[in-house]
């Protein structure tokens, strides 16, 4: 049996660019994983079954749908029993099936001794998610493109995250599709030759744990349209910064919340405050 972890994420920043002919967006984003994991187990079986606490069709969920990838792009007939227990909240924008999706292709890669490298592996991810292949570059990278240009990054710092989901789940495709309502309106994105400075800015914050300059430069383009929509992310954002938080961010589309905080247990104290929501004290990973 082969028993892997797989980390969310959350987006330092995350900035919208232009709409691609293929129909994703460009997008420049900093991503670095951390210690939320789901735990996925693999055995070698004549069939492919996957069972999971997550109620979602077997065959809607990532980790299945990357073990079928792969075994067609091999050409095998290899089978696996596979159990995925969720701790990841799915709709929060860490990540969690993406991640599932990408540690899926490298359990398996080794479990059925096919000897991809991680580029193979990479491009394959690629299909399922734009997400999926930053895990393959992690813990901390820069993506690019619709994902999936990447450029992993070195850090030896960790931080203190409170995250907090409330109830309410955000598909990625509506978030995208309003935003472009937004900002045909009266809602502004950063400008476009802002973007990839402010990244390398924040960065080198990030690394060098900087948390104010992180706090003063940190955005999340999505944030204003989803927040329109689901005004209780915003409501999270302010307790956590009443609660002692440095910083406070939607990660992804949402609807998840990090709070970025200077010590640990100010960060656990704060999280009483969130008696009714998902809610938990993670760090970020390092390299």
């Amino acid at each position: 049996m082969l028993t892997v972890k797989a980390p969310a994420k959350i987006n330092w920043s995350l900035f919208v660019l232009d709409k691609r002919e293929d129909g994703y967006h460009n997008i420049v984003s900093l991503l670095q994983c951390i210690g939320l994991y789901d735990v996925i187990e693999f055995e070698l079986s004549d069939g492919l079954t996957l069972e999971s606490n997550l109620d979602l069709p077997f065959e809607q969920n990532l980790v299945y749908r990357a073990a079928v990838l792969l075994r067609d792009y091999a050409g095998i007939k290899k089978g696996a029993r596979i159990t995925l227990k969720k701790e990841i909240p799915s709709g929060a924008g860490l990540g969690g099936g993406s991640s599932d999706g990408a540690y899926t292709l490298m359990a398996l890669n080794k479990l059925w001794e096919l000897g991809l490298d991680n580029g193979e592996l990479k491009l394959l991810g690629n299909k399922l998610g734009s997400d999926v292949p930053f895990f393959f570059n992690g813990p901390l990278a820069l993506a690019e493109g619709r994902g999936e240009r990447l450029t992993s990054l070195a850090v030896a710092m960790s931080h203190v995250l409170l995250l907090v989901k409330a109830d309410c789940s955000v598909s990625t495709s509506w978030a995208y599709g309003e935003l472009g309502r937004a900002v045909r309106g009266d809602i502004a994105l950063t400008k476009t030759d802002n973007k990839i400075n402010n990244i390398q800015f924040i960065y080198g914050a990030v690394a060098a744990g900087d948390l104010s300059s992180i706090a003063r430069n940190a955005r999340n383009d999505f944030e204003d349209a989803v927040i329109r929509q689901y005004p209780v992310i915003g409501t999270v954002k302010e307790q956590l910064i009443k609660s002692g938080a440095v910083m406070a961010l939607m990660s992804g589309s949402g609807s998840a919340v990090f709070g970025l905080f200077e010590d640990e247990n100010v960060a656990l104290n704060a999280a009483g405050d969130f008696p009714s929501y998902f809610c938990k004290v993670v760090k970020t990973l390092i390299s």
